[in-house]
């Protein structure tokens, strides 16, 4: 199931997604949060099930979250719902997040934590029951504390400056986003990031596989690619300035297909007030 405006803002009790700061969706079921990258004002998110007791003498049981606990001899333990998250990519974009919640879903590899490594005000990370957990739990903590030393508690376990040290030795180190097929449950294949974008349109370098990707993104969006032998012969300046604005003007295409009807809307509102200004100045200059 994906998270969606919808459900953010009934949960939320919000109007605007850039408003939301805390996230609850325990037992939801759900596979696609992707809507997080439109929530830069997160602080806390919570996508692990709900914890129930299950006691012998009663028809009724009781959440952990929100009812005393009678005085009765025997109970079990029983989980709600879970949700079956496998990215934490969604979540790289929550520059505010402090809280991370995510028990019992199905986070694959420790690969992901890369996504997390650009969060300055992460403290509280829930990663337990995850595939990516394996069979060692000792190297799975200190992989963790390793990529992402700012935490103060670790799978509800306070972390200590000693478990930091080790960390240091006996954590593996987590350099780079781990490779995936788009899935459609916003997990996409992680070819394109703003700052790779940004670096290849300074230095020139083509940021994408190859000319008809290029040309695709172009088609999409209704722009009829211009021919090589449509442009006249340029100096090695010019074709070097030439080259990068084609850069900018690819990977502003390619990154337009990640947004919503609202995001596209404040693209819109912004290319209007650049074409105004970029008018008058033309005016100014023939006036002059």
């Amino acid at each position: 199931m994906k998270l969606t405006r919808k459900m953010v803002l009934t949960r939320a009790k919000a109007s605007e997604l850039h408003s939301v700061r805390k996230l609850n969706c325990w037992g939801s079921r759900l596979t696609d949060i992707s809507i997080c990258r439109e929530m830069p004002s997160l602080e806390v998110i919570t996508l692990r099930p709900p914890v129930f007791l299950y006691f012998s003498d009663a028809s009724t049981f009781y959440r952990m979250e929100m009812r005393p606990i009678p005085s009765v001899a025997t109970f079990t333990w029983g989980f709600g719902s879970v949700n079956s998250i496998s990215t934490l990519e969604p979540v790289s974009r929550c520059q505010r997040l402090s809280e991370l919640y995510l028990r019992r879903n199905r986070i694959p590899s420790l690969a992901e934590l890369f996504y997390l490594k650009g969060l300055p005000r992460l403290r509280v990370l829930w990663l337990a029951e995850n595939p990516c957990c394996g069979t060692s739990p000792h190297r799975y903590r200190m992989t963790v504390l390793r990529t992402l030393p700012r935490l103060q508690k670790l799978d509800n376990q306070a972390v200590t400056e000693e478990e930091l040290s080790r960390a240091l030795s006996e954590g593996e180190e987590i350099t780079a986003a781990p490779e995936r097929e788009d899935t459609g449950h916003g997990s996409p294949k992680p070819c394109f990031t703003l700052s790779s974008l940004s670096s290849a349109a300074e230095t020139g370098q083509d940021p994408l596989d190859s000319e008809e990707e290029a040309i695709s993104a172009q088609g999409e969006l209704g722009l009829k690619p211009a021919s090589r032998d449509q442009f006249p012969s340029f100096s090695p300046r010019d074709a070097s300035s030439s080259h990068r604005s084609r850069n900018v003007l690819t990977a502003i295409l390619l990154l337009l297909r990640e947004l919503d009807a609202e995001g596209l809307e404040a693209v819109q509102l912004t290319v209007g007030s650049r074409l105004q200004a970029l008018r008058r100045e033309e005016v100014q200059e023939h006036a002059e």
